[in-house]
């Protein structure tokens, strides 16, 4: 899954995500992909997929997924543009050529 995510980061390709929620259960949602790593927020140094949801109820938002709660990633045809998401100063720790954006 890890492959498919980073190949995704690459072709600027949206996801649909399925994962395990403990306290919603199954979830589906489409996401941008923007790094896999380290989590700055959760300072516990585990590797995690970090997403931004597009479709979730509460709103769009940031996402960072550990990879065993991951049930399957999947490529869509749809891309997306960096630069409508990414509206900070990045430091990503898989490399990409996203312009301004990398």
């Amino acid at each position: 899954m890890k492959q498919i995510f980073v190949q995704a980061i690459h072709e600027k390709r949206i996801l649909e995500v399925v994962f395990s929620s403990s306290e919603k259960g199954i979830i589906t949602r489409c996401c941008v992909p923007f790094d896999f790593g380290p989590s700055r927020r959760y300072k516990d140094g585990r590797e995690r997929y970090h997403f931004y949801d597009l479709d979730s109820p509460e709103g769009k938002h940031n996402l960072s997924i550990l990879p065993e709660q991951v049930i399957n990633i999947r490529m869509e045809s749809s891309c997306f543009e960096p630069a409508n998401y990414v509206t900070w100063n990045p430091n990503w720790f898989v490399q990409r050529d996203w312009g301004e954006c990398s």
